[in-house]
């Protein structure tokens, strides 16, 4: 199962619009939709969902598998530091479930953080078939009103995050605009945020990382098929089609994230797609030694 493709900008600007001014009806009836736009739109005519009653965040993640990479102990490694940062979390309210071919064994599994297996054959990157089990597991681990998060392995979360999600219970999801990068092999960290007028071409958190965004899910069929549809895409994808589905993204009020760049076995490297990381990281380095401390605090196994 290969990524979908994305939507080209200039589409996303007429489906938005259409949308916008004439209903999602109108924008149903456009040629050549992919099967996440008809999933949003679809989603769209629905209205609004109701605020989260009971709300809890739930982690997906896709491990890579044993046999893809040079040094599983490594990955296991930074695959427990993105869960300690979960346990880390100031709210009890989340859980996670890891879906991959191999059960680590350097990790504690609980009744938070659950292993799904992995056993359909699939030629070279599999990243996207695991996310579509995780979503089509969701309904088995009670997962009924609260929001959902694709988070890479190697990825650290903000220790507030779950606790500004489940306090502000905003209707569509949040999304990670700012966030750090740490360059693990030139120990330097940059700061990814939203572009200013001194800083008109630094790129958003979401825009870099693939653990940015958590998306409102209350296990009704249209939300799974929408989930399930969204998350066939990159990243730089879920806040169009979330926008398309009346269900925009909330941004965090503080850097939420913390992106592992140049430890040996990032996905992007086996995909030969993160040379210009490095360069942006080194261009928006965090040198402030108190934000440097903040980070150290907030992020520990950085």
């Amino acid at each position: 199962m290969a990524q979908v493709p994305a939507t080209p900008k200039s589409r996303r600007f007429k489906l938005l619009m259409q949308a916008r001014l004439f209903g999602p009806e109108a924008a149903l009836d456009n040629d050549d939709l992919q099967d996440s736009e008809i999933t949003a739109l679809t989603l769209a005519r629905t209205g609004q969902p109701p605020l989260p009653k009971i709300p809890k965040v739930m982690f997906l993640i896709p491990l890579v598998g044993k046999h893809q990479v040079s040094d599983w102990s490594a990955v296991q490694a930074r695959l427990a530091a993105t869960l300690a940062s979960f346990r880390r979390q100031t709210s009890p309210y989340w859980s996670c479930v890891i879906c991959g071919q191999d059960r680590p064994d350097q990790i504690d599994f609980d009744d938070k953080i659950v292993f799904l297996p992995f056993t359909d054959p699939v030629e070279g990157n599999d990243k996207w078939a695991k996310l579509s089990a995780l979503v089509r597991h969701l309904p088995t681990e009670g997962m009924w009103d609260g929001y959902v998060m694709p988070f890479d392995a190697d990825d650290l979360l903000h220790p507030r995050a779950v606790a500004h999600m489940i306090g502000m219970a905003e209707p569509g999801g949040y999304l990670i605009t700012s966030g750090y990068i740490k360059d693990v092999a030139a120990d330097r960290v940059g700061l990814a945020g939203p572009r200013t007028w001194s800083k008109p071409i630094r790129k958003p958190f979401w825009k870099l990382c693939g653990s940015t965004a958590a998306f409102r899910y209350s296990d009704t069929p249209l939300e799974a098929d929408f989930l399930a549809t969204l998350t066939q895409h990159e990243h730089r994808m879920f806040p169009y089609l979330s926008r398309l589905a009346a269900r925009p993204l909330t941004p965090f009020p503080f850097p939420a994230a913390l992106y592992m760049l140049n430890h040996g076995e990032n996905f992007g490297t086996r995909r030969g797609r993160v040379g210009f990381k490095p360069r942006f990281v080194e261009r928006y380095q965090v040198k402030d030694t108190e934000t440097l401390a903040q980070i150290e605090q907030d992020f520990p196994q950085a």
